[in-house]
């Protein structure tokens, strides 16, 4: 609680400008559950309006049967009796068969154990602590983006150990702060392995594109190789910037006071049963891993679809990932545990996975005001109309993938900067975005790759992010007048190159035309009617 007063008290004192006025601006906007709402609203308004007006658009890839002309789509009344209907008797499955509920439900099942028992924070600090004193930054910054696997311990756990860190080697920790906030928050999609992050926009891509094509299936490691490449990418720009940029800026540090002692007393070493920990939790990590391929390649291959088309084949092994990824991190967190103390006996497990849905209880109440603004968008048919109309706009404008890929990164960076939850955001673009470039021929994978990077190159200099005052902080315990305007001033270079850099790496990655993850292309072709 002492963390919003004191962000709350140097907003007020030092923020001015554009930076205020964002500020000020995303202050007055209500709780993202209650924009869902106010946004059904207006959507029952507006589809008042259109179906009265009879808005419409042809139907890409249905056709009246027994003919070849295509289905005309009209806008439906929200109000119309069916709808009304739907609203009130179909209100626990419109909720419960929201997408990314169930995956984000399965994999942090796993994932809040692995975090509660203690694995997620003392990985991280073992893949830090160690590193030579030239290559510190690389280090905090490739562990904390691969800390997102850990959700807020990466925040918690990992930005204060960089501070004690870089202090301890005569750095400036502000700087390691700067680094290893770029590295959790500034590289939020970029990892080595997909996780909740991947299952939670997948979920949301998945319930968009069927708007298109109802048979599409989402496969969570559909931007695999794509997170990977943003973080070899974006691992030498966070050195960059924090060593040639944000640290000599600094200047000098002499710790002294507190600040003299967090050295001493929070860069421990790690403990023999933490070490352990380690260790065993590598082996269960491994064994998963083998199981899962004899799941795929073992006798009878139930990871495959031998029966499929040679493009298809691999979809139950994708399908599969988020089941995979649970049981990942729930063996590895256990057998840490187990080794390191942290876990007794399987009682102690169902306590972790009790408290990790505890968590999950804003992320509830959000889920069911975005399941039903996604479902009353595809009741009226507005989102398809747009879909439909916004392709047939690009097209004839004749603006090519890369740069209409590009403007969607620029637009999500802006909209980052006043709606600060990843999910909120997507359930909001995606219902029109997805369907309009698969008409244009831009796989649901690319539209949601291009989306990430927009979506984490600002949420570093963004004060509405949840983590801003907790990061501020932070930073304040080793130099007491960091304020707001400071942090926010210290994390711009870091935006401005993440978000070119990322921009880049689209366009240049569509030109090349890589895949994005195993089976995921850059171009759809819509099936034939």
């Amino acid at each position: 609680m002492a963390t919003g007063s004191t962000g709350a008290a140097t907003t007020t004192e030092h923020q001015s400008g554009i930076l205020g006025w964002i500020e000020r601006t995303g202050n007055r906007l209500p709780d993202p559950v209650f924009i869902f709402f106010y946004l059904i609203l207006v959507l029952i308004l507006v589809s008042i309006v259109a179906a009265l007006a009879g808005y419409s658009a042809l139907h890409p890839t249905q056709k009246i049967e027994g003919t070849d002309n295509p289905v005309i789509i009209s806008a439906v009344s929200l109000l119309s009796a069916d709808n009304i209907q739907k609203l009130w008797v179909e209100m626990p499955k419109t909720f419960t068969h929201f997408h990314p509920l169930g995956y984000v439900l399965v994999v942090m099942l796993g994932a809040g154990i692995a975090e509660r028992t203690g694995l997620f924070a003392t990985a991280m600090r073992a893949g830090v602590r160690r590193a030579p004193t030239f290559l510190l930054t690389p280090f905090v910054a490739l562990v904390a983006m691969l800390g997102n696997l850990a959700a807020d311990a990466a925040y918690v756990v990992l930005i204060p150990l960089a501070a004690v860190l870089f202090a301890a080697a005569g750095r400036h920790p502000i700087a390691g702060i700067a680094a290893a906030f770029a590295g959790v928050s500034g590289g939020f999609s970029a990892n080595l392995l997909p996780g909740q992050l991947d299952a939670l926009l997948f979920g949301i891509t998945e319930q968009a594109a069927e708007a298109i094509v109802p048979t599409w299936d989402a496969n969570i490691a559909g931007n695999w190789y794509f997170i990977m490449a943003m973080t070899v990418i974006f691992l030498p720009v966070i050195w960059f910037v924090t060593d040639r940029i944000i640290e000599p800026r600094m200047g000098g540090y002499t710790p002294e006071g507190k600040a003299g002692k967090m050295i001493e007393t929070e860069d421990k070493p790690l403990e023999p049963a933490q070490k352990k920990g380690l260790y065993w939790a590598l082996f269960a990590g491994l064994a998963v891993c083998a199981m899962w391929l004899l799941f795929t390649i073992g006798p009878g291959t139930p990871l495959i679809n031998e029966d499929a088309e040679p493009q298809a084949r691999l979809s139950p092994f994708y399908q599969s990932l988020v089941a995979g990824f649970f049981i990942l991190f729930l063996a590895a967190g256990w057998a840490y545990g187990a080794a390191a103390g942290t876990v007794k006996n399987h009682r102690d497990i169902v306590e972790m996975m009790t408290d990790a849905m505890k968590d999950l209880g804003y992320y509830l109440v959000l889920a069911f005001a975005a399941a039903h603004f996604v479902a009353m968008f595809a009741w009226s048919n507005l989102g398809l109309i747009f879909a439909v109309q916004g392709a047939n706009a690009i097209e004839a404008s004749g603006l090519p993938m890369p740069i209409t890929l590009g403007l969607l990164v620029l637009l999500t960076g802006v909209v980052n900067l006043f709606v600060g939850s990843a999910s909120a955001k997507w359930a909001l673009l995606a219902p029109v975005l997805v369907p309009m470039l698969m008409l244009l021929n831009i796989s649901p994978e690319m539209t949601t790759a291009a989306y990430r990077v927009g979506d984490s190159a600002t949420n570093i200099i963004t004060p509405l992010m949840v983590y801003f005052p907790l990061i501020l902080t932070f930073c304040q315990r080793w130099k007491p007048d960091f304020g707001l305007g400071s942090l926010t001033a210290t994390m711009i270079p870091y935006s401005v190159f993440l978000l070119v850099t990322g921009l880049f790496m689209v366009i240049l990655w569509v030109a090349i035309g890589i895949p994005l993850g195993p089976g995921s292309a850059i171009g759809y072709t819509l099936p034939t009617p």
